[in-house]
């Protein structure tokens, strides 16, 4: 199969018909669409999911509302300001006679208006024409603002308006860059780029398209992850891919020949690497989250055409050319051998197995240090604190909440098929419903707004709802719905989708490191170091966040998906590794082949680390706090996993077990064979891998 790979009108063909008919799908048939819903991002199964689900049978369903509040930050309304806000209410786009509420301290007045969409576009763009009418030819001295759940969301949609492009523009210019200083090339890094940014075109649209026949639903985020994980992992293949081309470059005439080697030796790694993230991320599909299910889905397909296009087109690509695009650093026949020289890396080897069990010590306390952080985590972020920069819709809540009850302009819906009036009367006795009134009706369906007095997101609030629906526990089929409630409903969730994924990610890459090392204690050791890393990058994570960006929590989901991506992706480098050091073992034993394995990935690991860490990091270009989160979680556990981790710790644990890393299997050096009978085994599929040719 590599060998017809690297063949030369096979390549130009397979190069050809890849990239062609890949831009061809990806022009014709282009990424699904879909219609959002309105429980796309309500837990399956929860309360304010059930809430919303009635709500939809109502004749007349609002799709949500948005709040207008009037206020002057000098004296009081007069009437002739009350007067011309009714007159500009009335301006309002299928608002109809929207009646007004003035506070107490008369310095505001208040105006709930229907927005009668789901659709995230649609709302939005409603949520634009109330702010421009609102705002039109006001009295002197009094300002508009709209807040309310419509608002939010269009804020939210705002942040995406463009966000996939700026996220792709971002990520292709961080991976150009890095692969320019990586190669020291002015030609070499075209060709993995051109690669991996056709595969993730590709990627887009086969993984929407998956997502719409399975019927699992996808978000404004998913695609833009997706992207960044395309670029990232499939980078990170490519550079392995070609450190091997290079280094069989320096041992053989025949180009061809140097690469059919390389893919040999790199495909069994590259395909470990990302089988295990495919049936780490497939675990997503265990979320009670359907947007998380859908993002599990469609970055295990962005992982599959990633590995394949760089395992089967960039060698094709690469090989048409000859020594050449290596330039001004070309390979030359006779040159010594990554795991033969004296590079950084080797000597970072020697130290390390100089004083194996202090660096184990100091590495091990070092994220001990760092993990500690995790002592004083809050998670639960607030909605106003989900923006970078405060939108309007939270400013306008701030100021709403000055002069009215905080939740008034988000209160807590309630949806039942029981007695309206019963149900109203159970919610005013509850404690901390500020109020309770039927807005609508029909179908047998009711539905009735509680204002809860707390500030939202506040704990209060939050005992709030749990009162509330302790109180309707008497009333069958009377479900809460709203901001507070789906905020409680979504903690819950994730504490459970925690508690089930966590364990099982580290079954599945356990058990794919079993079967690929075909050993017990070495899967363990890594997995281990990767949990480490992960509790460790947490950690630091939080004094950043806290400390310098002021976040006042870490985002219910941000720990599982940082979670998947760093043990799937993190192991990735262990991979890289220890089937070098295996390969290498063979001759030189398992203490000279951890050695040699080290020297031969350092720099490309470190390379690909550094390339996959600021790839995540780009998902701070985004003005959304869970993104930049998870961004800065995942970027300091691959920098720790990279430059810590796979230099330090583990090789120093694999010197100190010596044979006994890879127990039960017996690894035994012996005589090295000659090169000619090496290369002939490799040819004729031999199960065991040979090391490179001196």
């Amino acid at each position: 199969m590599t060998d017809r790979i690297t063949r030369k009108w096979w390549a130009v063909a397979i190069v050809i018909l890849a990239l062609g008919g890949a831009m061809g799908v990806v022009s014709v048939v282009g990424e699904a669409t879909r219609t959002a819903s309105a429980t796309d991002a309500l837990p399956i199964g929860s309360d304010s999911a059930a809430a919303v689900a009635l709500r939809e049978q109502l004749p007349e369903a609002e799709g949500s509302t948005a709040v207008v509040i009037f206020s002057t930050e000098s004296g009081q309304l007069s009437q002739s300001a009350v007067s011309a806000i009714e007159s500009r209410l009335a301006e309002v786009p299928g608002a109809g006679r929207v009646p007004v509420q003035r506070s107490e301290d008369g310095t505001a007045v208040l105006a709930v208006v229907p927005v009668d969409t789901n659709d995230a576009t649609a709302t939005a763009e409603a949520v634009k024409q109330i702010r421009a009418t609102v705002k039109a030819d006001l009295p002197e001295g009094v300002t508009a603002q709209v807040t309310g759940p419509a608002a939010v969301q269009a804020d939210l949609a705002a942040v995406f308006s463009g966000a996939n492009t700026r996220l792709l523009i971002a990520t292709a210019s961080v991976v150009a860059l890095l692969l320019v200083i990586t190669y020291r090339s002015p030609i070499l890094w075209i060709f993995p780029l051109i690669v991996v940014g056709v595969a993730d075109r590709l990627a887009s649209v086969l993984a929407t398209h998956t997502l719409a026949a399975f019927d699992v639903v996808w978000d404004e985020s998913t695609i833009g992850i997706l992207s960044v994980l395309v670029f990232g992992a499939g980078t990170d293949y490519a550079l392995l891919l070609i450190s091997r081309y290079r280094d069989e470059l320096r041992s053989h005439h025949d180009r061809r020949e140097a690469m059919s080697l390389a893919l040999r030796r790199t495909a069994e790694a590259v395909l470990s690497s990302s089988v295990t993230v495919v049936l780490g991320l497939l675990t997503l599909l265990l979320s009670l989250f359907p947007a998380t299910r859908g993002l599990g889905l469609a970055c295990a397909v962005g992982i599959v055409v990633a590995a394949a296009f760089v395992l089967l087109v960039l060698p094709a690509a690469l090989v048409i050319f000859d020594r050449w695009i290596f330039w001004p650093r070309v390979p030359r026949e006779g040159e010594a051998a990554l795991a033969d020289g004296q590079s950084l890396w080797r000597k970072v080897g020697d130290r390390v197995a100089a004083h194996p069990k202090r660096i184990i010590s100091i590495t091990l306390i070092g994220l001990a240090v760092l993990a500690s952080g995790i002592a004083f985590v809050d998670t639960g972020l607030k909605t106003s604190d989900q923006f970078l920069q405060k939108p309007e819709a939270i400013a306008a809540s701030e100021r709403l909440a000055r002069s009215f009850p905080a939740g008034s302009a988000d209160p807590a819906i309630i949806m039942t098929t029981n007695d309206p009036q019963a149900v109203t009367t159970a919610a005013k006795g509850v404690e901390g419903i500020a109020g309770a009134r039927m807005v609508n009706q029909g179908n047998g369906v009711a539905e009735i707004d509680a204002v809860i007095e707390a500030a939202p997101g506040s704990e209060a609030a939050a005992d709030t709802v749990v009162a509330l629906r302790a109180a309707l526990t008497a009333l069958p089929e009377s479900h809460v719905a709203g901001t507070e409630a789906v905020a409680l409903d979504q903690a819950e969730a994730s504490t459970r989708d925690r508690l089930v994924i966590f364990p099982l990610v580290l079954a599945l890459v356990l058990l794919a490191l079993v079967v690929l090392l075909r050993s017990l204690l070495a899967p363990i050791v890594l997995v281990s170091t990767v949990v480490a890393t992960y509790l460790a990058s947490i950690g630091a994570s939080w004094w950043i966040f806290s400390k310098v960006f002021n976040f006042t929590a870490l985002d219910d989901g941000a720990p599982l998906f940082a979670f998947v991506f760093l043990v799937a992706l993190g192991v990735d480098y262990n991979i890289f590794l220890v089937t070098r050091a295996r390969e290498e073992a063979r001759q030189h034993g398992s203490r000279e082949g951890m050695l040699r394995g080290l020297a031969a990935t350092g720099g490309v690991i470190t390379s690909a680390g550094i390339l996959l860490a600021a790839v995540f990091a780009v998902l701070g270009v985004l003005p959304l706090v869970v993104l930049a989160q998870i961004g800065v979680i995942i970027c300091i556990g691959v920098l720790l996993d990279t430059l810590v981790v796979r230099t330090l710790l583990v090789p120093a644990i694999a010197v100190v077990l010596g044979d006994r890393f890879w127990w039960p299997r017996r690894v035994s050096a012996h005589k090295a064979a000659p090169a000619a009978e090496l290369e002939e085994a490799d040819r004729e599929g031999a199960t065991a891998t040979p090391s490179p040719s001196h």
